[in-house]
């Protein structure tokens, strides 16, 4: 079992990091392999709205891009893990540019033919919904205001994976960063922690319904 964590803040060292760790901590505590993507160390440029990543080559599990840069090494080890968590401070009641960027390339990992003109690309590879997902949101406002402050960076995730046919199973908005006591922080890393083990156990759950599935239709 692979999970990768991908950081949209640009303080490695920061209270989202933390979190992001804390999950694929727990994952590992439950015997998954995790691996940590921190953006702002990666060469992710802008999509350019062509196309020619989605439009052609249906073939290929990655669409080909034309920008060179790292998002097709990321992309080859996204296609590879079996869950996924997503961590970002909230930027203007939305998630960072460096996240918003990161999710806007994923469009690579989409077909839609040419003559289907008006409708949503669909996902080169199929997850079936085996995939899962977990997701953490930071802000300065306190915990009271997660609608109005979390719930927006949620939904970004949360428009992006149902298409590539991702699961999300549990997310977590840790408020008032700013002034976060010692205490109240272990106590969100906990949390953290216990929805990366979430995110382990669902994924090996669809694992097995996955096989016991096959089993039956023998």
């Amino acid at each position: 079992m692979l999970i990768l964590g991908f950081l949209g803040s640009p303080r490695i060292k920061g209270t989202c990091a933390r979190l992001l760790q804390s999950a694929l901590d727990g994952a590992a505590s439950c015997g998954a392999e995790v691996k940590r993507f921190d953006l702002i160390t990666c060469n992710i440029q802008y999509c350019r709205g062509c196309g020619t990543c989605f439009l052609n080559n249906p073939e290929l599990t990655i669409g080909k891009c034309p920008l060179k840069d790292d998002m097709h090494a990321i992309l080859e080890q996204y296609v590879r893990a079996d869950g996924y968590v997503f961590a970002s401070p909230v930027y203007d009641v939305f998630v960072t540019a460096l996240m918003k960027t990161f999710l806007e390339r994923k469009i690579m990992l989409t077909y839609r033919p040419k003559d289907e003109h008006g409708t949503i690309p669909g996902p080169r590879v199929p997850a079936e919904f085996k995939k899962k997902a977990t997701l953490i949101v930071t802000g300065n406002c306190g915990d009271e205001l997660e609608e109005v402050m979390g719930d927006p960076c949620f939904e970004a995730w949360q428009a992006h994976l149902p298409i590539e046919q991702v699961d999300t199973v549990g997310q977590l908005y840790v408020g008032g960063v700013e002034r976060l006591a010692d205490s109240t922080l272990a106590e969100k890393c906990k949390k953290a922690f216990q929805n990366g083990r979430l995110l382990a156990g669902a994924i090996e759950a669809a694992v097995h319904e996955k096989w016991n599935s096959r089993y039956r239709s023998a």
